[in-house]
């Protein structure tokens, strides 16, 4: 009796970041921002420069910015980013061992545990068992890791290739290896 032994075997460990590569955060913190202050001057996603939101507002709406993503509800709120769960789920089913590997914001009393319900919510209990939240990246092992932020520095020499979610504060970057979920399969099987 043949058994096809490459069907139980893993093709790669992909390490996913969750804030701008599958949770929405420009977008959840704009629409917050946007009805909460209506009077007020905003920076649209395309003319983001700054990974940090509140670096591109002046002095005095930096309060109002840090309001928007330390408030109870934030995390959970946020949309998925188009075809980021899809995708996730057909990295899975083709066998690849997918983590989502994120960084909690720690003055967000609310992050670690909304961040939590955010997977249960989109992406089903099953995958809570794939989550990893720490600070520094580069301590878990994997092939790839694929992050919105383009400098992932940590303790040490990191095992995974880094594979940069394109977002328009990251444009100006310099990257061998970006992707989106419209061209993952192409960037991850290059």
């Amino acid at each position: 009796m043949f058994i096809n032994i490459a069907w139980f075997s893993v093709w790669m460990r992909i390490l996913v970041d969750m804030d701008g590569v599958i949770a929405d955060f420009e977008k959840g913190f704009l629409d917050s921002y946007r009805k909460s202050y209506p009077d007020k001057p905003f920076v649209p996603l395309e003319q983001r420069t700054s990974f940090h939101v509140k670096e591109q507002y002046p002095d005095e709406l930096q309060p109002l910015v840090e309001g928007i993503y330390l408030a109870k509800g934030f995390y959970l709120g946020l949309p998925p980013i188009e075809g980021s769960l899809k995708a996730l789920s057909e990295l899975a089913a083709r066998g690849d061992e997918v983590y989502i590997c994120t960084s909690p914001l720690l003055r967000n009393a609310f992050c670690i545990q909304e961040k939590y319900e955010w997977i249960i919510k989109h992406l089903g209990k099953d995958w809570t068992k794939r989550m990893i939240v720490l600070k520094d990246k580069t301590i878990v092992h994997g092939d790839l890791l694929i992050d919105d932020r383009p400098d992932v520095i940590g303790v040490q020499q990191p095992t995974w290739k880094h594979i940069l979610y394109s977002q328009p504060y990251n444009a100006q970057v310099n990257s061998k290896r970006r992707m989106t979920w419209q061209n993952w399969k192409s960037v991850i099987d290059s």
